[in-house]
């Protein structure tokens, strides 16, 4: 499913990807610096969105800023 929803196979009125947590040995931090090397913080969970719909992540973010 992973692999299905990653190259958009899934989507129809709602895409959908999924976050998780690299298969690759990370070293030992904060949890909160893991997540972002991983980019399951918020910057990384708004350019996956941005990346899903199809946007440029820096345009939009200038854009709102």
């Amino acid at each position: 499913m992973n692999t299905l929803a990653e190259h958009g196979m899934l989507d129809g009125g709602l895409r959908m990807r999924a976050m998780v947590l690299p298969d690759t040995f990370q070293d030992h931090d904060s949890p909160a610096a893991m997540y972002a090397q991983a980019g399951l913080d918020a910057k990384g969970i708004v350019k996956k969105v941005f990346e899903t719909l199809g946007k440029d992540f820096a345009a939009e973010t200038v854009k709102l800023a």
